[in-house]
């Protein structure tokens, strides 16, 4: 068994991955609550801005410049997506919505392995420039990468309950979860409101995608499939609530990168989002079961 001192810098990288895990299954919710679409492209088109951002830094592009192309691409895609998709899929069963998008992300990861080939095996790596500085807490070396990443999951979590409560749109956001239908009767632009939770995702999207592409690697597979992180995450929450996806995305974080130093459960630690997402669906089960039972009797 390792030390804790081996442990340490792990714990690091769990709570930096945990934040985009937890950014990312926001995002993810917030488009389902208003659309009834879960975005399983989610991974694809931030993977997608990265590889775009890591050929633009290559060609002589200021880095700063290329992070702003990778979000703005991710968003407009997302958003492009939304506004010719969305309304046909918009009376489809939510099976149906979810393929669609799945869809979508696996035309990507095509597209990207044609743009983006490996020549004989070649690595890329897209490091970004927050890297540079570091700071030490406890002997653990600490970048501004891994600490951004953290506090955007808590920052964008705790901007999006206040502005889904208190805004006007994200109160008309509200209203389209509960009933589009109505929603649309009482005078809602429900097509601009759809709009601007597509908008919001691709955003999201592009900065999850970044952040991954420097803490995990810039692996279009790779990059595309850690929305199973995120979508764990969103599953725990019951694509409700983002206080518990916060929660969710960083025990998900945290416990996937402790198991890593730990030789006889290395590689077990992908399977950390099934697992815990398995857990918290039997835990909710066995509740609506326990409640079932006892008015019952």
């Amino acid at each position: 068994m390792p030390s804790w001192q081996d442990f340490q810098p792990f714990l690091v990288v769990g709570l930096a991955l945990g934040g985009v895990y937890a950014l990312s299954g926001v995002g993810m919710i917030v488009l389902y609550r208003a659309t009834g679409v879960l975005n399983l492209a989610f991974g694809a088109i931030g993977a997608m801005g990265a590889l775009i951002a890591w050929q633009l830094i290559n060609g002589g592009i200021n880095e700063w410049l290329a992070y702003v192309v990778c979000v703005a691409f991710s968003a407009v895609l997302t958003l492009v997506y939304g506004v010719v998709f969305g309304p046909p899929l918009a009376a489809r069963d939510p099976l149906v919505k979810a393929a669609a998008t799945l869809g979508l992300a696996l035309i990507l990861l095509g597209a990207m392995d044609l743009l983006w080939t490996s020549n004989g095996g070649a690595v890329r790596s897209l490091t970004l420039a927050t890297d540079s500085s570091t700071f030490t807490v406890s002997q653990i070396q600490i970048n501004w990468t891994q600490v951004i990443a953290l506090a955007l999951g808590v920052v964008i979590t705790v901007v999006t309950g206040a502005w889904l409560r208190y805004t006007k749109l994200g109160t008309a956001m509200r209203a389209v979860a509960n009933d589009r239908q109505i929603t649309a009767t009482l005078g809602v632009p429900v097509r601009r409101v759809e709009a601007a939770a597509w908008l919001g995702c691709g955003v999201l999207s592009g900065l999850a995608g970044l952040l991954l592409a420097d803490l995990v690697a810039l692996d279009a597979t790779t990059l595309t499939w850690l929305v199973i992180s995120s979508l764990a995450a969103a599953v725990i929450a019951r694509l409700r609530s983002i206080a518990v996806t916060l929660v969710a995305g960083i025990v998900i974080g945290v416990v996937e990168s402790m198991l890593v130093p730990i030789n006889s459960l290395t590689n077990y630690a992908d399977m950390t989002p099934f697992v815990l997402a398995g857990v918290a669906l039997l835990v909710v089960m066995f509740r609506r079961r326990e409640i079932t039972v006892s008015r019952g009797a």
